[in-house]
């Protein structure tokens, strides 16, 4: 994308974002002095990525839905092909359990059949997705600032498409978007949140990859308040991993526990989920079932947990 604006310019929306940021800070602040703690509505509608119970989905799906929806499960976001059912029929098996769905990580495939493929997730409910390659054209291509830049300029170009049909494109993180690229101080996610278009673009933030990552999330609203539309709630072990491995390899080391048995304080991240901009919200664990546990066992635990500090 074309960085290059008169200084003029710059120094106005510069001075435009300063008060957005300070005016959103004040405002932040403000509400936890009248309304300290959680709001409300957070612990009614608890959400599950369904990548979580995969294994248990393959081998029986509508009854592994019914035992999440047993478990309290308000929202689920898929990570398959929606069962390899129609849209109709899909929104119809989620409504049997009175499952409510937004985002998805099942997305539309760029092609001629595109547009056809998101008007049957906006049947659905959605009103987040992506947009992957068609399956033979997408090349591995090593991570640079421009690279990058070229996949913001797609994702600006696929969010537009989206928008006809009221929806935004989400961008989800792991830990590598906050490794350094190739100038040593700029990472994949910096360029991610610079170079989208907010209007049609939100940030789904996966806080444990984030955190394993290296980071705050707190701090990452702060910086950018509103982006975080969605959440992958994830908790994780990561206060034990070595500070000098690079993002990539704290992933690889991360241990991945249920919600309210890791390292990440919940309550603080989301008390400040007014700043955040959060919408919608999933508990994932990668690793429920693993251990000698059931994943639903592993889901109901993560509930149970989530619903206390959400109290």
């Amino acid at each position: 994308m074309n960085n290059s604006y008169n200084a003029g310019g710059s120094n106005r929306r510069d001075f435009l974002k300063n008060v957005a940021l300070g005016g959103a800070c004040l405002a932040a602040g403000a509400n936890a002095l009248a309304a300290p703690g959680i709001a409300p509505q957070w612990k009614n509608q608890i959400g599950l990525e369904l990548y979580t119970v995969r294994d248990l989905l393959a081998k029986d799906y509508e009854g592994t839905l019914a035992k999440v929806a047993a478990i309290g499960y308000k929202e689920v976001e898929p990570a398959d092909p929606y069962n390899h059912m129609q849209p109709d029929e899909y929104k119809a098996l989620l409504g049997k359990y009175h499952f409510k769905m937004f985002s998805t990580h099942a997305d539309a495939v760029a092609g001629p059949g595109l547009e056809k493929e998101l008007e049957g997730q906006a049947r659905m409910g959605l009103k987040y997705t992506g947009v992957q390659a068609a399956p033979g054209t997408h090349q591995h291509e090593q991570r640079t600032i421009a690279s990058v830049q070229r996949r913001c300029a797609e994702i600006n170009k696929n969010a537009a498409i989206l928008k006809k049909f009221g929806m935004k494109y989400y961008i989800h993180n792991h830990s590598g978007e906050f490794d350094v690229l190739d100038d040593g101080k700029t990472t994949e996610y910096d360029i991610l949140l610079k170079e989208t278009d907010p209007a049609l673009v939100a940030m789904q933030l996966d806080i444990g990859w984030a955190y394993v990552g290296g980071q705050d999330a707190i701090e990452m609203f702060k910086k950018n308040p509103g982006r975080y539309e969605l959440w992958h709630v994830k908790d994780a072990k990561y206060k034990e991993l070595d500070p000098k491995m690079t993002p990539t390899q704290r992933m690889r080391h991360a241990k991945i526990t249920a919600m309210g048995e890791g390292d990440i304080d919940y309550r603080a991240v989301f008390a400040q989920a007014k700043l955040a901009g959060l919408k919608h919200f999933v508990i994932e664990q990668d690793t429920a079932g693993q251990g000698g546990r059931d994943a639903v066992a592993d889901c109901k635990i993560a509930y149970d947990n989530l619903k206390k500090i959400l109290a």
